[in-house]
């Protein structure tokens, strides 16, 4: 374990884990998508940016057969910002490319995820479709694969 894990307890394990979730569904999630269903909350949202969103570079790494040495990829644009509610929760949001709206969306998504009257909307206004949506597009992407595949036999040719 590392030290900042050993630092949250182990009741709050399971909710960390839930909110890297769906930040990760909100990162993979079209911008649009996401400006729809914070569009369905129906609030009028009060927010202020303590980190306006910024665009910058980060060195993607990797390792040969997960084993060797680290490597340097390459580079990927990233855009980050915060959000902070006028309740106090914070959210950050982390997203590839240049969108700026969209890290400022995730942002609030995520501070508003933190609030627990606020938890059960978020999740069925907008991180359930947006679920729904990839998971209908990864089945799209494997039975176009699957209808690729080949299997391969070996014919037992003997004088038995």
């Amino acid at each position: 374990m590392t030290p900042d894990t050993d630092s949250i307890s182990a009741k709050a394990r399971p909710e960390v884990a839930k909110r890297r979730e769906a930040l990760a569904v909100l990162a993979r999630a079209d911008s649009k998508e996401i400006a729809h269903g914070l569009r369905q909350l129906d609030d009028n949202l009060a927010y202020s940016e303590p980190r306006p969103p910024e665009i910058g570079l980060v060195m993607l790494r990797g390792r040969i057969g997960s084993r060797g040495a680290p490597f340097n990829a390459g580079e990927a644009t990233v855009t980050r910002a915060a959000v902070q509610l006028s309740s106090g929760e914070t959210g950050f949001g982390y997203v590839l490319g240049r969108d700026r709206e969209k890290a400022r969306m995730v942002a609030l998504c995520d501070a508003l995820w933190q609030v627990d009257d606020r938890r059960e909307a978020i999740e069925t206004r907008v991180l359930a479709p947006l679920r729904q949506r990839q998971k209908e597009k990864n089945d799209l992407a494997r039975a176009r694969t699957a209808a690729t595949r080949v299997d391969f036999f070996t014919l037992v040719r003997g004088e038995d």
